[in-house]
Protein backbone atom coordinates (compact mmCIF):
# COMPACT_ATOMS: atom_id res chain seq x y z
CA UNK A 1 0.00 0.00 0.00
CA UNK A 2 1.41 3.36 -1.01
CA UNK A 3 1.04 6.44 1.15
CA UNK A 4 2.41 9.95 1.14
CA UNK A 5 3.63 11.50 4.37
CA UNK A 6 3.19 15.25 3.94
CA UNK A 7 5.15 17.66 6.11
CA UNK A 8 3.50 21.00 6.94
CA UNK A 9 5.62 23.58 8.71
CA UNK A 10 6.57 27.26 8.90
CA UNK A 11 10.35 27.50 9.24
CA UNK A 12 11.66 31.05 9.58
CA UNK A 13 13.72 31.59 7.58
CA UNK A 14 12.62 28.83 5.21
CA UNK A 15 15.05 25.95 5.31
CA UNK A 16 15.52 22.22 5.70
CA UNK A 17 15.46 20.22 7.77
CA UNK A 18 12.53 22.31 8.96
CA UNK A 19 13.23 21.51 12.61
CA UNK A 20 16.44 23.52 12.38
CA UNK A 21 14.34 26.62 11.63
CA UNK A 22 11.15 26.17 13.68
CA UNK A 23 10.95 28.13 16.95
CA UNK A 24 9.25 25.26 18.84
CA UNK A 25 12.11 22.92 17.97
CA UNK A 26 14.84 25.49 18.57
CA UNK A 27 13.47 26.03 22.08
CA UNK A 28 14.45 22.45 23.00
CA UNK A 29 17.86 21.71 24.52
CA UNK A 30 20.58 21.12 21.92
CA UNK A 31 21.13 17.53 23.08
CA UNK A 32 17.45 16.73 22.64
CA UNK A 33 17.43 18.22 19.11
CA UNK A 34 20.51 16.22 18.20
CA UNK A 35 18.90 13.02 19.52
CA UNK A 36 15.72 13.74 17.54
CA UNK A 37 17.80 14.25 14.37
CA UNK A 38 19.69 10.99 15.01
CA UNK A 39 16.39 9.17 15.61
CA UNK A 40 14.98 10.53 12.34
CA UNK A 41 18.09 9.48 10.41
CA UNK A 42 17.75 6.00 11.95
CA UNK A 43 14.07 5.90 10.95
CA UNK A 44 14.91 6.71 7.32
CA UNK A 45 17.66 4.06 7.33
CA UNK A 46 15.22 1.50 8.77
CA UNK A 47 12.62 2.33 6.12
CA UNK A 48 15.22 2.08 3.33
CA UNK A 49 16.46 -1.28 4.63
CA UNK A 50 12.87 -2.62 4.65
CA UNK A 51 12.14 -1.26 1.16
CA UNK A 52 9.40 1.01 2.52
CA UNK A 53 10.90 4.37 1.50
CA UNK A 54 10.24 5.13 -2.16
CA UNK A 55 11.50 8.71 -2.06
CA UNK A 56 10.93 12.19 -0.80
CA UNK A 57 11.79 15.81 -1.35
CA UNK A 58 12.06 19.00 0.61
CA UNK A 59 10.28 21.94 -1.02
CA UNK A 60 11.60 25.46 -1.54
CA UNK A 61 10.12 28.57 0.09
CA UNK A 62 6.40 28.90 -0.73
CA UNK A 63 7.05 32.49 -1.81
CA UNK A 64 8.86 31.05 -4.85
CA UNK A 65 5.83 29.04 -5.98
CA UNK A 66 3.61 29.74 -8.97
CA UNK A 67 -0.09 28.84 -8.88
CA UNK A 68 -2.22 27.89 -11.88
CA UNK A 69 -6.00 28.07 -11.68
CA UNK A 70 -8.57 27.43 -14.36
CA UNK A 71 -10.57 30.54 -15.14
CA UNK A 72 -12.68 31.43 -18.16
CA UNK A 73 -11.46 28.43 -20.13
CA UNK A 74 -7.73 28.87 -19.56
CA UNK A 75 -5.02 28.55 -16.94
CA UNK A 76 -4.26 31.75 -15.06
CA UNK A 77 -0.90 31.97 -13.26
CA UNK A 78 -0.35 33.84 -10.01
CA UNK A 79 2.45 33.97 -7.46
CA UNK A 80 2.27 31.69 -4.42
CA UNK A 81 1.94 30.64 -1.75
CA UNK A 82 -1.36 28.83 -2.10
CA UNK A 83 -2.69 29.53 1.37
CA UNK A 84 -2.63 32.62 3.51
CA UNK A 85 -1.91 30.49 6.56
CA UNK A 86 1.39 30.47 8.40
CA UNK A 87 1.86 26.73 7.97
CA UNK A 88 2.92 25.65 4.48
CA UNK A 89 3.67 22.40 2.65
CA UNK A 90 7.38 21.81 3.32
CA UNK A 91 8.07 18.38 1.86
CA UNK A 92 6.92 14.81 1.41
CA UNK A 93 7.95 11.16 1.62
CA UNK A 94 6.40 8.42 -0.53
CA UNK A 95 6.22 5.09 1.26
CA UNK A 96 5.12 1.58 0.34
CA UNK A 97 4.09 -0.50 3.34
CA UNK A 98 2.18 -3.69 4.02
CA UNK A 99 -0.63 -2.15 6.08
CA UNK A 100 -2.26 1.13 6.96
CA UNK A 101 -1.25 0.49 10.57
CA UNK A 102 2.42 0.49 9.54
CA UNK A 103 1.90 3.73 7.59
CA UNK A 104 0.30 5.31 10.66
CA UNK A 105 3.16 4.12 12.86
CA UNK A 106 5.72 5.67 10.52
CA UNK A 107 3.79 8.93 10.13
CA UNK A 108 3.62 9.36 13.89
CA UNK A 109 7.42 9.00 14.04
CA UNK A 110 7.80 11.84 11.52
CA UNK A 111 6.10 14.36 13.80
CA UNK A 112 8.09 17.00 15.61
CA UNK A 113 7.73 20.33 17.39
CA UNK A 114 6.14 23.03 15.20
CA UNK A 115 5.17 20.65 12.40
CA UNK A 116 2.01 18.92 11.25
CA UNK A 117 2.27 15.55 9.55
CA UNK A 118 -0.44 14.39 7.16
CA UNK A 119 -0.74 10.79 6.02
CA UNK A 120 -2.64 10.23 2.80
CA UNK A 121 -3.10 7.05 0.75
CA UNK A 122 -1.96 7.19 -2.86
CA UNK A 123 -4.72 6.65 -5.40
CA UNK A 124 -4.58 5.65 -9.03
CA UNK A 125 -6.95 6.64 -11.86
CA UNK A 126 -10.23 4.87 -11.30
CA UNK A 127 -10.10 5.36 -7.54
CA UNK A 128 -8.15 2.28 -6.48
CA UNK A 129 -5.86 2.80 -3.53
CA UNK A 130 -2.46 1.23 -4.15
Amino acid sequence: MKFVILIHSNPQPWGHPTGDYVAENLALPKEQREQMNNDFDALLAEMEAKGELIGGEALADPATSRLYRWQSGKAIATDGPYAESKEQFAGFFMIDVATRERAEELASRFSGPGETIELRPAMWPGGDDR
